[in-house]
């Protein structure tokens, strides 16, 4: 093989794996939109693009820029770090139940979940830069947990998870 061969070949390689990912971009939203129950015309004017653009990036024939991605996903109250993964602008990071939660929640404003998630990725980086080893302990809701302050160096996660019992003793009589 040549090496004109060999860079049309790695060049048929990326072009088909750019369409790939352009496709499901599309896909995504569209799933997204339709577990939203938000028709086109609706997400289009909420992300502030025309009807037929939208279309066309759900069916894979445009590839939206960042901009464009952060629009739909206000649109969608989704997460526009979700969508740039999905158009390959960021890398895969590792998940977190805690932040997938946050983002999926309906109850709460794109503000408030900013919010959230910037004082839960602070509690993080703390923690690794003190060093202190993630928590393998049972969770809040077992015998062996509640009330003990598993994991917590200081005290005071055991009051963020576990109820005061001493009080819910006292409510009762």
């Amino acid at each position: 093989m040549s090496s004109k061969d060999s860079v049309d070949k790695a060049k048929d390689t990326v072009d088909k794996a750019l369409e790939q990912a352009v496709e499901d971009i599309g896909g995504y939203i569209r799933r997204q939109r339709e577990t939203a129950q938000v028709s086109l015309r609706q997400l289009a004017k909420v992300a502030g693009i025309s009807n037929p653009y939208l279309s066309q990036i759900e069916r894979g024939l445009r590839k939206p820029s960042a901009e464009i991605l952060a629009q739909i996903a206000t649109g969608l109250r989704i997460s526009a770090e979700a969508l740039y993964v999905r158009a390959g602008f960021l890398e895969q990071r590792q998940g977190s139940a805690v932040l997938d939660s946050l983002a999926c929640d309906p109850d709460l404003t794109e503000r408030q979940k900013q919010v959230l998630h910037d004082i839960y990725e602070s509690f993080r980086r703390e923690n690794r830069a003190a060093g202190t080893p993630t928590d393998t302990t049972p969770g809040p809701t077992s015998p062996s947990a509640a009330g003990t302050g598993a994991g917590a160096t200081d005290g005071t996660a055991a009051l963020a998870v576990a109820p005061d019992l001493s009080r819910i003793a006292t409510d009762q009589e």
